[in-house]
């Protein structure tokens, strides 16, 4: 079974020949009436009603937690147990990248796996590597398989912030499920993310997008020549530092710790020595300036992080499970202590997974023994009271509720409805956390329509003013991020 070019597919698929009988025949919806099968085909973009309403359609919105580029053009290590782009510096696609490299992200695919909706599988069954591979040269049949697929997850945030972001940035409603404008749609993606650096710029300008930090494994920060690609991205990207590779780097037979070791030049085997490696890299770190460092321990385990001697810890071997929680303690520790010293911002993902123990009532201990080092948590549900109660009554303790969108805009409903009248407003910043930058444009439209509904609420309810409300919107959108970690300008509604 052969491979096609995709323009030499859509030259000679029919889809922008007599495309209306193409997709009849295949049981599709037709284009719009006058599409002639041009570009930006799709419904009309237009912000919120009630963002407009209160004029915040436009406001600067601060990316505080992104992941854009981890996605399957661009690759993940599986060694280094990463996405190539947050492992490399400029790390640009391996391949073009397509449509299906976006809607199928890594979260989307996760959530339709775990019901028995695999897209692989699906697309195995068949005889394909993948609905990509598949598209490719059938695009009729694979997306008639997706629509199938897709149809329970259509209302879910996830699929519907990439729609959204899709249709601002692109024009197209790929809830639509039009052949035609699939197939340019493919096109143009593949066109912009060849240079993907130079879009991602051009993109947050069109969104509205103020600034940007990502989370980065400490590979990124490997010295090395300052490649174009490089310098672009850097040129528009701050980081922060991922530390919790570093809790699992207890195995005997660790290649991630050999390798991370011989760009730090400190192999760590024991309380010194792991002290030393810790300090050279978040010196590399800072050297890159990073704005501070990121954990997702919450996905397997507690937040309660123990203080533990030197003495009782084993740095490395074939561990049971209390002393890999001992050893993860130990290390915890002596990140939080270099991000105290350095005032640096501590990202904490809370909750969404491992419900049990995600809870995040332990961080109050860990921000008492820090108070230099402010704690974010990131997405919080569904802990928002006790996310809330942090928020309120511990000083180095703040609330970012990005990724809420993309679980579910109701969700991050709730939030505001339960944070507004409570939390100081200054502690609450409203990121995203979305794998590229489409999806992520889709989560800031859900996010100030919400929001600016949510204000709007208050000024009947506790007669606020719709200035103090913009300004209020402003600081939950972007200011706050800018103080917290001392990136960018703020912004004067």
């Amino acid at each position: 079974m052969s491979k096609i070019n995709r323009r030499e597919f859509i030259n000679n698929s029919g889809l922008f020949t007599g495309g209306l009988v193409t997709l009849i025949a295949f049981g599709l919806p037709g284009p719009l009436s006058g599409s002639g099968g041009s570009f930006h085909t799709g419904a009309q973009n237009t912000e919120g009603d009630h963002a407009a309403e209160l004029g915040i359609e436009s406001f600067p919105n601060f990316c505080s937690h992104e992941h854009w580029g981890s996605i399957a053009s661009i690759g993940f290590d599986p060694v280094q147990e990463g996405y190539l782009c947050d492992l490399t510096a400029g790390a640009k696609p391996q391949r073009e990248t397509s449509v299906w490299d976006l809607i199928l992200d890594p979260y989307q695919s996760w959530w339709m796996s775990s019901v028995n909706k695999d897209p692989k599988t699906i697309a195995r069954k068949e005889g394909y590597e993948s609905l990509r591979h598949w598209w490719n040269i059938s695009p009729q049949k694979a997306l008639k398989a997706y629509i199938t697929a897709i149809r329970p997850f259509m209302l879910t945030g996830g699929f519907q912030c990439t729609r959204r972001g899709i249709q601002k940035l692109y024009g197209t409603d790929i809830s639509l499920f039009r052949a035609e404008e699939w197939a340019a749609l493919d096109l143009a993606i593949a066109e912009n993310y060849s240079d993907m650096f130079t879009w991602h710029q051009q993109a947050m300008k069109n969104a509205s997008f103020s600034e940007l930090i990502r989370p980065v494994h400490p590979e990124f920060y490997r010295p090395g020549s300052a490649s174009p690609e490089k310098q672009n991205e850097r040129a528009f990207t701050n980081t922060v530092l991922r530390i919790d590779p570093l809790l699992d780097m207890w195995k005997s037979f660790c290649p991630r710790r050999e390798s991370l070791s011989a760009i730090i030049g400190t192999d760590p085997s024991d309380a010194r020595s792991w002290r030393e490696f810790i300090a050279k890299i978040f010196d590399l770190a800072a050297e890159n300036h990073a704005a501070g460092i990121k954990q997702l321990q919450a996905y397997s385990r507690t937040l309660l992080f123990q203080t533990r001697s030197d003495n009782v810890v084993s740095f490395r071997g074939e561990l049971n499970g209390d002393e890999i929680l001992c050893f993860q303690d130990w290390v915890m520790h002596e990140c939080c202590r270099q991000a105290h010293e350095r005032n640096w911002v501590h990202q904490v993902h809370v909750g969404t997974n491992n419900i049990s123990q995600s809870g995040p009532l332990p961080l109050e201990q860990l921000a008492s023994m820090y108070p230099r080092m402010n704690i974010v948590m990131i997405h919080c549900w569904p802990f928002l009271k006790e996310a809330g109660w942090l928020a309120k009554h511990v000083p180095n303790i703040y609330i970012d509720t990005c990724w809420l969108p993309v679980l579910n805009p109701s969700y991050f409903h709730d939030a505001l409805t339960m944070w507004l009248n409570y939390v100081p407003l200054h502690k609450i910043m409203l990121g995203h956390d979305s794998t590229h930058i489409e999806m992520a444009t889709g989560s800031s439209l859900f996010t100030r329509d919400i929001l600016a509904r949510s204000l709007l609420d208050q000024q009947h309810a506790m007669q606020v003013t719709r200035a103090d409300l913009q300004i209020l919107a402003a600081d939950m959108l972007h200011n706050n991020a800018v103080r917290l970690y001392g990136i960018g300008k703020e912004f004067t509604a």
